[in-house]
């Protein structure tokens, strides 16, 4: 360091001094409001400062913001276009959201559909051979050549029409009553897409070719249709002409039981008659009262006779009977049928075969002279309740026993004895077992929306457990699985997804 330097620095020191003393002087002349009045000023700088950095910030995120905005209106448009694309086919996708078809034919049946079909796919064989299936030039040059320019068109209307049927006929043979919208929407959807294709050229497929391929996806879903269903009536045809050589078998086997048990008592009082006539006192009158007693037996075979020619000369004679299966079905579903059985309870037992875990209940059998007309009149009655309200051939309502009786009184001019409760031996007997085993009652009754289970772990209204070895209450059903002991509802619900149950209150881990 120089001479110079120490000159300077020294002069520094000098004027930092005079600075600080005349500052620490200029400070004494400051009065308190001027002090505050700086530090206000400060204070305002420094917030100005910070608002300019909270704009500054501010404007950022908009920027952001109005990037992310613009990229979700672009996927959003790209989720719109890719949706006219999508078509469902899956045969265990869910069906809450899907509306009835409502038929546009209604034809007779299937044999009509079939001609109906027929005349279609013709009328599309005619547009094609008189090119009136797509728009297209009639002057179209390629390389300055009218004819292949023509060449060129008839090749592309070829190819459009090509993949139009192709596409058509793929997902035709797929439509069924839960994609039948769908179908339609991907049908005029390929024709758009392909139109758009071949708009430069000024190809197009005409709107009355696409309604063709409409009407032919409607007449072959509903061709499908009429072939279940006449399929369901042959089977109720089938069922029903059974029913009619079984009635028959059994009336002959009957009538030649009765036949032979009435030439058997013939017989027996051909035979007293002639110990009757050289009988007398005490055997006489034991041989009367023995005459008597087969005089009985005999026009009780009679009236069983004449009962069997009723029966097979009235074709409607029957049996309308009301049944129930608790441990199948639950309570108040009720299967109202009819039989024209000599004995109505061989049907019954034949209905509670292995298909079903228990055997049914009979709550009524009414036997009437028109079986058939009552039968009509319960279901009419309980159109509405049908437990399948697509194939009538189901015959299980829910309803109550209560209302059945009335409509049955209202129909029947008979008084008819109903069995309020069902016996149901053997469902009952497995619910003491369950109880006996400790794994709780299984109740059927309506299921439980699907949304009320949630995918956790605990059970919400599951409580903390004081033990992992409870006391159970015997008056109580538990339920037992590998997560633990849960005491049963009053009504057990079965749940269509696996989960906890919300409904479960857990007692105790496992």
């Amino acid at each position: 360091m120089g001479i110079t330097d120490v000159f300077k620095t020294k002069q520094f020191k000098n004027d930092i001094e005079r600075l600080t003393s005349e500052n620490e002087y200029l400070n004494s002349l400051l009065t308190p409001e001027m002090k505050t009045a700086a530090s206000i000023n400060l204070e305002i700088q420094r917030l100005n400062s910070e608002k300019e950095s909270v704009i500054t910030a501010i404007e950022d995120s908009n920027k952001k913001l109005g990037k992310l905005e613009e990229k979700i209106a672009s996927l959003d448009r790209e989720i719109a276009s890719k949706k006219d694309y999508v078509i469902f086919l899956d045969d265990e996708m869910l069906y809450q959201d899907f509306g009835l078809y409502t038929p546009v034919y209604d034809l007779m049946n299937s044999e009509s559909y079939k001609d109906k079909l027929t005349v279609i796919r013709e009328q599309q064989k005619a547009m094609l051979k008189n090119n009136s299936a797509a728009y297209f030039p009639k002057n179209f040059t390629y390389n300055n050549s009218l004819s292949q320019g023509k060449k060129l068109v008839a090749d592309n209307v070829k190819q459009i029409l090509r993949a139009f049927n192709n596409e058509c006929e793929a997902i035709i043979d797929k439509v069924k009553f839960n994609n039948v919208e769908s179908i339609r929407k991907r049908i005029i959807k390929s024709c758009d897409d392909l139109n758009k294709l071949n708009s430069k050229m000024q190809i197009s497929i005409t709107p009355a070719y696409l309604d063709l391929k409409l009407r032919e996806m409607n007449l072959c879903y509903e061709y499908a249709m009429k072939k279940q269903e006449e399929k369901e009536d042959q089977k109720r045809i089938r069922e029903e002409q059974r029913e009619a050589q079984k009635l028959q078998r059994e009336i002959e086997e009957a009538r030649k039981s009765s036949e032979k048990e009435k030439s058997h008592y013939k017989n027996a009082l051909h035979r007293i008659e002639i110990q009757l006539q050289s009988a007398s006192g005490t055997e006489r009158t034991i041989l009367e009262e023995k005459y008597s007693e087969i005089k009985q037996q005999l026009a009780s075979i009679e009236e069983e006779l004449k009962q069997l020619d009723y029966r097979e000369a009235n074709q409607r004679a029957g049996y309308v009977y009301v049944i129930s299966n608790i441990g199948s079905f639950g309570e108040d579903v009720y299967k109202i049928g009819m039989t024209r059985r000599l004995d109505p309870m061989d049907r019954i037992d034949e209905l509670g075969d292995a298909s079903v875990p228990f055997v049914f209940d009979v709550h009524a059998m009414i036997f009437s002279d028109d079986a058939p007309a009552l039968e009509s009149a319960l279901h009419r009655a309980f159109d509405d309740k049908k437990v399948n309200m697509i194939n009538t051939r189901r015959e299980f309502f829910h309803a109550t026993l209560e209302e059945i009786e009335e409509v049955v009184k209202k129909n029947f001019d008979k008084t008819v004895e109903f069995t309020k409760v069902p016996n149901a031996e053997q469902y009952r007997e497995s619910q003491m077992l369950r109880r006996k085993l400790g794994v709780g009652e299984l109740t059927r009754h309506e299921p439980a929306d699907i949304t009320e289970c949630p995918l956790t772990s605990t059970p919400a209204n599951s409580v903390s457990p004081v033990s992992k070895t409870p006391t159970l209450d015997p008056s109580k059903t538990y339920l037992k699985t590998k997560w633990g002991v849960y005491e049963m509802p009053k009504q057990y619900t079965i749940y269509l997804i696996k989960g906890s149950r919300p409904d479960l209150q857990l007692i105790a881990p496992l």
